[in-house]
This record gives structure tokens, sequence and C-alpha cells, in this order.
């Protein structure tokens, strides 16, 4: 049964980047959420928060993954953290979808899931620059900030709105309408109709 989604934490973890994305996976109390580290020690984010991973990455149970959530971090810049991107690959293979925002593209990349499917990053030529074996520049698309393809969710620093909404998506949170309503509410700051009705009556 697939029930839960993972979310990949190390030292130095961009911890805003997801995080309206998990709010709304937790909301409706369908999936649960767990933190899986490199190990199960102790890590602290890029804004302070000290993590304590709930299992280590190879304890990622392929059964029951949802989706699988890369943040972004330095440690993708140097070309760290192979055993992630070994279990993303692993992930995808056994049916759930992976999604990365920022630097945790370039996980993505390096699993080799971005050669034959549209997908962003935060910009036109990092990915080729940093990751050698990287194939997919013709599908790299820089007018979007997320984008779904297949099971892979990329999306760029500035897309964490952006991010959330292609998440929601894929696990089919709402229906179409409130996706949009919720849409227009975090990024626009657009209240939905109901809301509205309830604000003129008060």
């Amino acid at each position: 049964m697939r029930d839960t989604v993972y979310f990949v934490v190390f030292d130095g973890f961009a911890d805003w980047q997801a995080a309206l994305a998990l709010c709304e996976i937790r909301r409706p109390g369908d999936w649960e959420v767990r933190t899986a580290g490199f190990s199960r020690a102790m890590v602290t984010s890029m804004g302070g928060l000290a993590v304590k991973p709930d299992l280590a990455l190879e304890e990622v149970e392929l059964a029951r993954a949802a989706l699988l959530i890369v943040p972004g971090g330095h440690l993708w810049l140097r070309d760290e953290g192979h055993a992630a991107v070994e279990l993303i690959a692993r992930v995808h293979a056994a049916g759930a979808p992976v999604a990365g925002i920022d630097s945790g593209v370039l996980a993505l990349a390096r699993s080799g899931l971005l050669d034959h499917r549209r997908h962003t990053g935060n910009w036109a030529g990092q990915l080729a620059a940093q990751v050698p074996g990287y194939r997919g520049a013709e599908q790299f698309d820089a007018e979007v900030l997320a984008v779904s393809d297949d099971g892979v969710i990329s999306a760029s620093h500035l897309g964490s709105i952006e991010f959330a909404r292609e998440v929601i998506h894929t696990l089919d949170l709402y229906g179409d309408a409130d996706r949009e309503d919720w849409y227009r509410l975090f990024k626009h700051a657009q209240l939905p109709p109901w809301c509205v009705g309830e604000a003129m009556a008060a």
C-alpha cells in the first residue's frame, strides 16, 4: 500500500522549499510523511532546524512509497549524496513518483530520469555544467517554475508554490477547481469564492 511520502534530509537541506507541499500532503491525513537521512544521525537544516531522520535511506520501503521528495542543498552542488541518487532511481522504477526542487534537481539528473522527460531547474545550462552524464538539455523548459512529466517533478528554487501545486496534482489532492483556488490564494493572494463570501458576511 502506497501510504508514505518520504522526504530526504541532510545537513544543510533547504527546509522551506517543500514546506507548503508537505503541509498539504499531511492535511487530509491519508499519507504519512517520513524523513529519510543518509543515516539516522541528527542533521541541521539550512535554516538551523535540528531534524532526527525517521529512518535511513536504505530503510525506505519501496512498496509503501507514494512520493519521494528531494529538497535543495549544497550537498548536491558538491556532487555528493550518491546513495540518494540511487534511491531516486529505485523509487521511480518501483512505480512511485519522485520530486526535486532547486539543486535537488541535480540529484534527479544524476539518476538519469531527466534525459527523456520535460523538466526545469534553476537555470538553463546548470544541469549540463554540473552533471556530466546529463542528456536532457532539449527537454529543459526555462519558461516554467515547476513541471511534472511521467512521474518526475522538477522545480526551480523560485518555484516552491508551483512545486507544491505539482505535488498536490500528482497525489490527486482536492478537485481541479480547488487546486486552482489554492494556487491563486498562495501565489496571488486571491481569496477563493467561498472565502470571499464569508469575509463579506463578517
